[in-house]
């Protein structure tokens, strides 16, 4: 969802991806809070490769010791997380690097398991939504580009 023509509050509400240049941290909880949504920020700033990312998001969501630390552990472990909450939740992956060598062939399979979850949320009447923001500041969609 784009923050150019839908609220941040409404972005969070419907779930999904929520794209949008330098979403503020502040801004973001004030809009998770009314919508009685937990907020989970991570700090990618340090991980440049696939596991680096998967480690932040399970320290930051304090997943089991035995997670997996591969992207269907990932997915069983967000479901987990959003049938926790009472509402649902948001995940912001800040600073991420989707575009170094080490996780630029991984961005858009994280991003996908992110779209997974939103479907399995919904299924469950609970919201998912989540936040890339990239580490050159703007916030957009980790997407495989296609050539024509």
């Amino acid at each position: 969802m784009s923050l150019n023509s839908r609220t941040l509050s409404e972005c969070l509400q419907s779930g999904g991806a929520v794209h949008g240049q330098g979403i503020d941290t502040q801004a973001l909880r004030r809009a998770a809070e009314g919508l009685k949504l937990a907020v989970f920020e991570v700090d990618c700033s340090r991980a440049k490769s696939k596991s680096a990312v998967l480690r932040a998001i399970a320290n930051a969501l304090d997943f089991p010791e035995h997670f997996g630390g591969n992207l269907d552990a990932l997915y069983d472990s967000l479901c987990d997380a959003v049938l926790d909450q009472k509402v649902g939740m948001v995940l912001a992956l800040r600073q991420l690097h989707q575009d170094d060598p080490g996780l630029a062939e991984h961005a858009p399979a994280i991003a996908q398991v992110g779209e997974d979850v939103v479907e399995f949320a919904r299924e469950n009447g609970k919201t998912f939504a989540f936040v890339l923001d990239r580490a050159d500041g703007a916030a957009a969609p980790a997407r495989p580009s296609s050539a024509s």
